[in-house]
């Protein structure tokens, strides 16, 4: 596979994309308007409707040459043959995720502040997911907003490409961009966007065309 292209990255809920069918047309759009990287996320699904799901979106994921990551579950992940899994701070270690996926898999963790920044001594992670930048909705346990200059401080440092995640629709998307992040983790923008495949091209477009 390519390297990984988190300028756009997808996180689908299949609340907003109308169940799996919408999640599978919503994903087809987005790969059409270049995202780079797609992340299946139903905190309400059942195991058995992961796997489907998951079963389904990886030949798109395939023909486009981009990853499939899955939230939190490695069993999941490891069932469907998922690129990666991304998790949060009170899921399994990063080092656990990548002894139980392989080398080669992509490991995404969360962190929403920067003494978790700080705290990070694990050499498993691929990239890191910030957030929320701004006030979201599509998880109520999220933690406190970040806001734009606490993101900016966030940058320097960290090794690993910064994923801002929280929030972050086409109406902000420019000034999260500024803060020097290397990816856009969005939900709502481009699921519950009218023509996700025009909203995909307009938050990779914020990058520049030589991004």
């Amino acid at each position: 596979m390519k390297p990984v292209d988190y300028r756009v990255y997808l996180v689908l809920d299949p609340d907003l994309c109308g169940g799996l069918a919408g999640m599978l047309s919503v994903t087809q759009a987005a790969l059409a308007g270049g995202v780079g990287v797609v992340q299946l996320r139903a905190p309400q699904w059942k195991k058995r409707q992961w796997v489907e799901a998951g079963l389904a979106l990886l030949p798109l994921c395939r023909a486009a040459n981009v990853p499939l990551i899955i939230n939190d579950h490695v069993d999941v992940a490891l069932a469907v043959g998922a690129d990666g899994v991304h998790v949060g701070q009170q899921d399994l270690p990063p080092a656990w995720v990548r002894q139980l996926m392989g080398p080669d898999a992509i490991v995404g963790l969360s962190v929403s502040n920067a003494s978790e920044l700080a705290a990070l001594e694990d050499t498993a992670i691929d990239y890191l997911g910030v957030g929320p930048v701004f006030a979201t909705t599509s998880k109520p346990d999220a933690a406190p907003a970040l806001g734009l200059p606490a993101l900016a401080q966030l940058m320097p440092g960290s090794g690993v490409p910064l994923v801002a995640i929280g929030g972050i629709g086409l109406d902000n998307a420019a000034d999260v961009v500024a803060c020097g992040v290397d990816g856009l983790a969005v939900i709502s923008a481009i699921c519950a966007a009218a023509h996700p495949e025009d909203a995909t091209r307009k938050l990779v477009s914020l990058f520049g065309v030589n991004a």
